[in-house]
């Protein structure tokens, strides 16, 4: 029997029955457009943590303090005050594979600008700072090296700052008081968002490190340093020298721990994507039981339509059909189900990912790859649970097919 008419067969078949061959198919129709879903939001939140981490900056590394231990009691990480910003110099002049670095100075504060006032953090950076951390000036200028070495009283705002200092005013030239000291904005930030962990990076005040640490927090040390590599493919090789350097330059033996951390961007990208990967499987793992679910359904569908077609069955296998036939027969019927559904399900999910986006503003990415797969996957259930059925059919007698009422 040719493929053709078995296929006009199968689908005249189906149709004999379409509310139980659409009941059946519902179950595919839901497994796919749950797994495209899936997917799609298991990507699209991996594509988004991935370029808030990117937008950290260009090869970013991060030197943070280590833990403050008193009395046998670990304070946490951040609460030393191990580094300084001779340790700054001697990473830009001793490690090679360090392109810019820059000390950091934080500490929060309430501002003044006219009426008006807000709280925000106040962060002391050098001129390197809109490099490393591939943040351009939306207006004005960024301050100066002498401003740095001068410890001027000069500062940038992010829009966050601007929007409730300023609103709908251009703020440069503007004098603000930070802590009763008074500041002229010379720039604005271009907007960042969110970053990765949930914090708005527009929300902030940028001034020369020296000043931040002299005039506004009265400190002497620095409480992080940050630094970008010469390349992607250096990053390792910048860690490795910065920990080399700092360790000597702390008087830190062989086998004692480091009183500080370096965290890359890697790092920090291998974490969030480990995360994404697990969530995603995750997801795409329970959307499968539907698929599963939907499968048994054909399973259960198929063993009913050779149960009352099993006359039909014998008459064909009288007339000259074989066995193989009846299998293929039986076993397109299956598939036709499962494509059918599949077909429907892979609109469905396109649909219910556009609608997810669309109302709760999450990004979603649908890749063809996924679509592809919900489409061979679907074929592969209809071949799976529909052979058994088919094989049934095939394997009976004819003589007693015959004779079933």
């Amino acid at each position: 029997m040719r493929y053709f008419q078995i296929l006009k067969v199968a689908y005249k078949a189906l149709g004999r029955n379409k509310m139980r061959s659409s009941l059946t198919m519902l179950g595919i129709i839901i497994g796919v457009a749950a797994v495209i879903a899936m997917l799609g939001i298991g990507e699209g939140a991996k594509k988004m943590v991935n370029s808030q981490i990117a937008s950290l900056g260009d090869n970013l590394l991060n030197i943070f303090p280590g833990s403050f231990m008193s009395g046998g009691m670990r304070a946490g990480a951040g609460t030393r005050t191990s580094l300084t910003e001779e340790d700054a110099k001697a990473i830009k002049e001793k490690c090679p594979a360090v392109l810019r670095i820059s000390p950091v100075v934080r500490t929060g504060a309430q501002v003044v600008a006219g009426n008006l006032n807000w709280g925000t953090s106040i962060e002391g950076y050098s001129t390197d700072f809109p490099l490393i951390r591939s943040w351009p000036l939306a207006s004005g200028t960024f301050f100066t090296e002498q401003d740095v070495k001068g410890a001027t009283k000069v500062c940038i705002l992010g829009k966050t700052v601007v929007d409730n200092l300023f609103a709908g005013q251009d703020p440069i030239g503007e004098i603000i008081r930070i802590k009763k000291l008074p500041f002229r904005v010379i720039g604005v930030l271009s907007s960042k968002g969110q970053n990765a962990f949930g914090r708005d990076q527009d929300d902030m005040i940028v001034v020369p490190y020296t000043t931040a640490q002299k005039k506004i927090a009265g400190i002497t040390y620095i409480n992080s340093i940050i630094a970008s590599a010469v390349d992607r493919t250096k990053i390792d090789l910048a860690t490795k020298q910065v920990t080399d350097l700092l360790r000597q330059r702390h008087r830190i033996l062989p086998g004692q721990d480091d009183d500080f951390t370096v965290r890359s961007q890697l790092d920090i990208a291998t974490a969030a994507g480990s995360t994404s990967k697990i969530m995603t499987i995750l997801l795409a793992a329970i959307a499968s039981i539907s698929l599963i679910v939907g499968g048994i359904g054909i399973m259960n569908i198929m063993l009913v339509s050779v149960t009352e077609r099993t006359r039909e069955i014998g008459i064909r296998m009288a007339v000259g059909a074989r066995g193989k036939d009846i299998l293929t027969q039986f076993l397109i019927e299956s598939i036709v189900l499962s494509l059918i559904g599949g077909i429907v399900g892979i609109l469905l999910g396109v649909l219910t990912s556009k609608a997810i986006s669309v109302i709760l503003r999450w990004p979603i990415f649908i890749s063809v790859l996924a679509i592809a797969l919900s489409f061979f996957f679907s074929g592969f259930v209809g071949v799976f649970f529909g052979f058994y059925p088919a094989r049934k059919a095939s394997n009976l007698d004819p003589i007693e097919a015959l004779r079933y009422e």
